[in-house]
């Protein structure tokens, strides 16, 4: 998430009521999450085992929660609980919106788009043109939907992200800031939900369509010209390729990436990455033809080793 207007290093402190140590005139334009960060982001860490990949990330500055050497060129931000820091900057810069009306008076409709009675669309929505937005769709702040894209009834653009610290006294949820981009020629079936980024965008590439029930987590990245069937789930941060096939009922876990022109079949787990062009069933998903031999032997030995 970019700021409306650069902080200083010093500034950023100051706001937080923390020590730091760096340039204090050090341009501040963003904070992100440690995956997509760049120049000029903050990014939090408040476990030894990310100290290291953190402070030698892209971020500027970093929100920790120890004293430690400063990398050249990077501002550090010492506060007790990074996580609640992190949430008190998103939080400001990003505060919850009401709406004054079912379509917002700052969201921007484009040409012969047609949004029937009862869809929500939030605050600083761009939607392109073309497009039909079915009644019971919800699209949250800030998501920009692309030119010739249809949403079926029901589904939500821009829900929060499944994000929780696990505290003693319970869960404390990171405050959802990020956006969703749909692209082009998308057509999303009823009762589909599409988590915004953390702080980031969830994107979903041209071309793709889904079929109803879906879910896209936080921060995925889904390729051109993809399928979708029925009740797929997908985790987040998620990088799919272009032409990937989803079938019904299968899904993958978060941090992984399937390559283009994958297809998953249906009721498919998937728990690491899968190369272009592969097709991959069963939980946890193999390539099909070596998953099918299993389930071949498998039956012959209930069988007591004799076949049909």
């Amino acid at each position: 998430m970019r700021f409306p207007s650069a902080l200083t290093l010093r500034e950023l402190a100051a706001f937080l009521d923390a020590s730091f140590t760096g340039d204090g005139d050090m341009p501040v334009t963003g904070i992100n999450e440690i995956h997509v960060v760049e120049p000029g982001d903050v990014v939090f860490v408040d476990h030894p085992k990310y100290y290291e990949p953190t402070l030698n990330s892209a971020a500027s500055v970093v929100l920790i929660d120890k004293e430690v050497e400063v990398p050249e060129g990077k501002g550090i931000i010492v506060c007790e609980d990074p996580f609640s820091a992190f949430n008190k900057i998103t939080r400001h810069y990003r505060p919850f919106e009401a709406l004054g009306a079912s379509v917002s008076a700052t969201a921007t409709i484009g040409d012969r788009t047609v949004i029937q009675p009862n869809a929500v669309v939030g605050n600083h929505v761009t939607i392109g043109a073309d497009c039909i937005i079915h009644s019971g769709v919800i699209i949250y702040d800030h998501a920009v939907i692309g030119n010739g894209v249809v949403i079926h009834a029901n589904t939500v653009i821009g829900g929060d992200a499944f994000y929780y610290k696990n505290r003693p006294t319970g869960h404390d949820k990171m405050h959802t800031c990020g956006t969703v981009q749909i692209e082009d020629d998308v057509e999303i079936g009823v009762s589909c939900t599409i988590d915004r980024g953390v702080t980031g965008t969830t994107v979903i590439g041209r071309g793709t369509k889904m079929d109803n029930q879906v879910h896209i987590g936080h921060d995925t990245k889904v390729g051109a010209h993809c399928l979708f069937a029925a009740q797929v789930g997908i985790s987040g941060c998620v990088v799919i390729e272009d032409r990937v096939s989803f079938w019904g009922q299968s899904g993958c876990t978060a941090n992984v990436r399937i390559g283009s022109g994958a297809t998953i079949y249906a009721q498919s787990g998937i728990m690491t990455d899968i190369p272009s062009g592969q097709k991959y069933f069963g939980s946890p998903a193999g390539p099909a033809r070596e998953k099918y031999r299993e389930l071949f032997t498998l039956e012959r030995l209930a069988k007591g080793g004799k076949s049909d």
